[in-house]
């Protein structure tokens, strides 16, 4: 368990010495459980590069398949240890999404209501708010929560992006000369490079050609590493493109049909926490980037 603690904190986290503080750890300690797990499992989770580290695709894979046991462990530990805090409420968020968009920001949170606990629970599915202790949950795509009211978040935009190495190799001031670069897709959306050239009357590439990953913060860090041009919502890639190691070199984003929810069930409105995260989050969504 403490392997698995520091695992999921450092990806959380995106830093073994921020996992470190979260967890009142030391940095070599934390470095110390993840490495046991890797050897344990027989597989890297993090790729890394001097003294920075990077989750990998088989972290990212792994970090979604026990985030939700790790959550129900914690949900569980604090009904029994509070069965009916007023100060706290449950949140089912899309893995991406808390980890890249709602996560940096819950220390504002914290700041404005000190008292104010969010417990986060990584989940993909839809589910009956009447047979799960969720007071609302962060969906992806329309207002169609079954049994649920809606607040909208922000619209989906995707911006074309590339690796600096790359860009040097392959300069791009228009939108054809992506043409001239591999272009890399999400597997669910093969079309979104189709849609983005039909905005400047280009002709698309061949979808079926197109190399794709299923996830997309693998599809970042094919980017990174120089693989080609990928189409990538804004709002995920905000550490990546601080940081420079992605950039835009033109700067027109495609706005997908897709939005982001808050969707919760009736009675929540009825609790005073879930009132506060919800002003608070509508807040933070007047500048989802």
């Amino acid at each position: 368990m403490a392997m698995l603690h520091c695992f999921e904190a450092a990806a959380r986290l995106g830093s073994f010495s921020r996992a470190a503080e979260s967890l009142h750890l030391t940095q070599s300690a934390v470095s110390r459980h993840i490495s046991n797990l890797e050897q344990w499992l027989g597989a890297a989770l993090f790729t890394r590069t001097g003294r920075r580290v990077t989750l990998n695709e088989t972290g990212h894979a792994f970090l979604e398949d026990i985030g939700p046991a790790l959550a129900g462990i914690r949900r569980a530990t604090g009904r029994l240890m509070d069965p009916e805090p007023e100060h706290m409420i449950e949140l089912a968020v899309l893995p991406s999404f808390g980890m890249r968009w709602l996560a940096p920001r819950l220390p504002r949170l914290t700041q404005a209501h000190p008292d104010l606990v969010v417990n986060l629970s990584a989940r993909t599915d839809i589910f009956d708010f009447t047979r799960e202790a969720f007071h609302g949950a962060i969906h992806v795509g329309g207002a169609d929560w079954p049994g649920a009211e809606h607040d909208l978040l922000f619209s989906e935009l995707v911006v074309p992006v590339v690796a600096p190495a790359l860009l040097e190799r392959h300069p791009i001031s228009s939108p054809d000369d992506f043409l001239e670069v591999p272009l890399l897709v999400q597997s669910q959306r093969r079309d979104a490079w189709a849609r983005w050239f039909a905005m400047f009357d280009l002709p698309g590439p061949e979808i079926e050609n197109l190399p794709n990953a299923s996830h997309f913060l693998m599809l970042a860090q094919s980017v990174k590493a120089g693989g080609g041009a990928a189409l990538l919502p804004s709002f995920l890639i905000t550490p990546e493109l601080t940081a420079g190691e992605l950039v835009i070199p033109f700067d027109a984003p495609l706005i997908e049909e897709r939005s982001y929810w808050l969707a919760f069930p009736e009675s929540s409105k009825r609790i005073k926490a879930f009132a506060l995260f919800r002003d608070w989050l509508r807040r933070e969504c007047q500048d989802p980037d």
